[in-house]
């Protein structure tokens, strides 16, 4: 038998624990494990189906019949602990205590670099609220669950309700910066501002976008 806490969790997230450590079970396999009818688990099968959370597979039996079973896809895996920031903190510290912050520093300018390398052809021939919705488009390509507002054709708003890379960037500021940076080289002519931040303790990363002023001769 497994060692999951089944109280602990409800039936849709025990399945997902049960493919998880178990591997694919079939509709048999589950009903056992859950000890629920078969038409229950099959109405749960049915939702993460749905939810795109599971999916089935025939497994062809030496005797009898072929087996339907299921897996999880890769959907399911938020569902799951990742530590990654906690492996890249590691890694920042060790290049920090060998090579200095300057290093660390370097990293995160190489990145705003390539990202820039990567979306400025995006970005090109654009009006800036064009270029403004293109940027928000790319930020929430990379999980930072963007909203922007214009104010008027030569201002606005842009928030940002998640970082990807929070635990990260409130040890190392610099990573901050750069995407400061990054939203300047990017949008091109135009000043930018941060009057929130997440990594230092703000609700959200909030932006102001202003058209930079040309200054008479």
């Amino acid at each position: 038998m497994t060692n999951i806490d089944q109280g602990q969790l409800s039936t849709r997230e025990y399945i997902l624990q049960l493919l998880k450590t178990k591997g694919n079970l079939s509709t048999k396999d589950l009903t056992e494990e859950l000890g629920i009818t078969v038409m229950a688990v099959r109405r749960h099968i049915q939702s993460l189906e749905r939810d795109n959370l599971i999916s089935s597979k025939t497994i062809r039996q030496a005797m009898g019949r072929p087996t339907a079973v299921y897996c999880l896809t890769e959907h399911a895996d938020g569902f799951f602990p990742r530590k990654y920031h906690t492996l890249t903190l590691e890694l920042l510290d060790e290049l920090t205590d060998q090579l200095g912050s300057s290093a660390v520093d370097s990293l995160f300018e190489g990145r705003k670099n390539k990202m820039t390398k990567k979306y400025e052809s995006s970005m090109q021939s654009k009006e800036l609220e064009d270029r403004v919705k293109a940027l928000a488009e790319i930020q929430n390509e990379n999980g930072y669950m963007v909203e922007w507002e214009k104010i008027n054709n030569e201002q606005f708003i842009l928030k940002e309700n998640n970082c990807p890379i929070e635990q990260v960037a409130t040890k190392y500021q610099h990573a901050c910066q750069c995407e400061l940076k990054l939203f300047e080289t990017m949008l091109g002519d135009v000043e930018v501002s941060r009057s929130e931040c997440l990594a230092k303790g703000g609700q959200r990363c909030t932006y102001s976008i202003k058209k930079r002023q040309k200054q008479e001769q």
